[in-house]
């Protein structure tokens, strides 16, 4: 059965197209209007072999904002449907990721209890460009509050904001591939409760 979703949302901030496959290559089209967003997306995707296309325009001539948050909430939804009852799925998954002077670790559960720990050690009011590195908790509160995960995050150092921003989009995208593999072992839900 194809794990994919495609994700619609229009509102008077933004207008997403998002289509994802759990079950991909790692092939990606990225067009949000927003570069380094775009950068991460692309890395995300091919780190974590989903298939993965976004068309997105929103108010950037206002702020990013809207525009990223509203991307992560498409994004969660997109997880969550195509994962669909979640039979046979790991569930957990863990990644780190180096990138040159900076780490990141993610850890994760797909169990229906959305919760973000984000610790991650860079600077206040930090840019890439016109980007706000801030924009990332908001990003990925988003996904966590619609795709019912457990998300942990952690950069505990790094000196460039690039490279920490990376190795997170990167570890992030590992991290799901583990937690939404099927292990044919597992008969139903991986939960003594019976259900996630």
């Amino acid at each position: 059965m194809a794990r994919k979703a495609q994700i619609n949302r229009k509102t008077k901030e933004t207008d997403i197209m998002l289509n994802l496959n759990l079950d991909g290559r790692g092939i990606y089209d990225i067009r949000t209007s927003i570069p380094f967003l775009d950068h991460m997306l692309s890395l995300f995707a091919k780190h974590g072999l989903f298939d993965l296309k976004i068309k997105a325009r929103g108010d950037i001539e206002i702020d990013y904002h809207h525009t990223v948050e509203d991307i992560g909430i498409c994004l969660g939804d997109a997880v969550k449907k195509a994962l669909g009852a979640k039979a046979g799925i790991k569930r957990y998954g863990a990644a780190f990721v180096p990138m040159d002077e900076a780490i990141a670790s993610v850890s994760m559960d797909i169990s229906d209890r959305p919760y973000l720990v984000y610790k991650v050690a860079m600077p206040k009011k930090s840019k890439i460009k016109n980007f706000e590195a801030d924009l990332i908790e908001d990003f990925l509160q988003a996904i966590v509050n619609r795709s019912g995960m457990t998300l942990h995050v952690s950069v505990p150092y790094g000196r460039n904001i690039h490279h920490m921003i990376e190795a997170l989009f990167k570890a992030l995208g590992r991290a799901l591939r583990e937690a939404t593999t099927v292990d044919p072992r597992i008969k139903g839900v991986m939960s003594t409760k019976g259900r996630l």
